[in-house]
């Protein structure tokens, strides 16, 4: 089953050429009714494998970050522009790409 179909976690990649801002993601994110809030990280940072009780979405918008999903054994890499969620209660890590990443997320139906 390719990635992007997974019943669990949706990717949206990022299309068209123009660079996505943080101020336009930002908005974007506030008319879907989320609060997000920006993160960054170092280089090759690695992030444990958890769950959370809510829904993540996240977009990254710099840098590179890939997303581990241990219990479907699937990885997917994703780039300035690109949005994952994440449902409730699936177990996920993240791998900071090598020129670093930053992020910006909110969580969603607490």
């Amino acid at each position: 089953m390719p990635f992007e179909e997974s019943a669990a976690v949706r990717v949206v990649r990022r299309t068209g050429g123009q660079h996505p801002t943080l101020s336009n993601i930002t908005r974007q994110m506030q008319k879907e009714n989320l609060r997000p809030y920006v993160w960054d990280n170092t280089p090759n940072y690695r992030y444990a494998v958890r769950s959370h009780g809510y829904r993540k979405v996240m977009y990254v918008v710099e840098g590179t970050l890939e997303v581990t999903l241990p219990d479907s054994n699937q990885r997917v890499k994703l780039r300035a522009g690109d949005r994952v969620e994440i449902p409730a209660g699936v177990r996920h890590g993240a791998i900071i790409g090598s020129s670093g990443a930053k992020c910006i997320e909110a969580s969603a139906g607490r």
